[in-house]
């Protein structure tokens, strides 16, 4: 953060860096909760089986997954589990369903039930992770050219109905001539079903959480700075 400047404002490519790409992928988790489905309050709502990400980018939950954080044998409800591809080939193919959630939209719960403390089952999933790409986010970056790369991210603000989106970032810009600049102050803004459209997966996948995603490159957003 030493020296870090504040950039002017423009459209630019931004990559998010592993450490938050995560939370893109709570975002949409949340989108498809049979709970936000079943009230319309969700801006995916009317996506069920249409393209969500790019060709060949998969978004898959695995409670098997050995000495994943989140591995289990049955659901919060007691209901079986099985690995699912929420999203195959970018396309959307699952709602996440406990027991009130499918009664509500006349459909069978799937695995999805969290257990719940002294309140009723909630939704949740289990060890989730974003399949990563083929270049490496060195790769992404340099052949973008100006991109700014995001490190940090505080008060992300999400319209669930539209899937606008706005959060405050700090980060390092890389100015396309080799340079890289650290920068803060920054918020990036866009919206959550273009930018699902567009992102590009890098090939650094890890397992370390419960959600895990790869850094993802997405061009044209709207950068607010100075």
């Amino acid at each position: 953060r030493l020296g870090a400047e504040k950039l002017s404002s423009q459209k630019a490519t931004v990559f998010y860096d592993r450490r938050v790409s995560a939370s893109l992928i709570g975002s949409f988790i949340g989108a498809i909760s049979g709970a936000a489905i079943a009230r319309g309050t969700s801006f995916l709502k009317d996506k069920m089986g249409e393209q969500v990400f790019g060709n060949g980018i998969e978004l898959i939950d695995n409670p098997f997954l050995e000495y994943g954080l989140g591995s289990r044998s049955f659901d919060g409800e007691g209901r079986p589990v099985q690995l699912t591809k929420l999203v195959e080939d970018g396309r959307l193919t699952q709602w996440l369903l406990n027991g009130p959630s499918a009664r509500q939209l006349g459909l069978k719960p799937n695995g999805f039930a969290s257990a719940g403390f002294g309140d009723p089952p909630g939704i949740a999933t289990s060890n989730l992770h974003l399949t990563p790409g083929e270049k490496s986010p060195e790769e992404l970056i340099s052949s973008a050219g100006k991109v700014l790369q995001i490190t940090e991210m505080f008060g992300p603000s999400i319209n669930a109905n539209t899937g606008d989106y706005s959060v405050g970032v700090s980060g390092y810009w890389h100015d396309g001539e080799g340079n890289r600049v650290p920068v803060s102050e920054i918020t990036v803004a866009d919206n959550l079903i273009d930018m699902f459209a567009r992102m590009i997966p890098a090939s650094d996948l890890e397992f370390r959480n419960r959600t895990n995603a790869p850094g993802l490159l997405i061009e044209g957003m709207t950068i607010a700075g100075r």
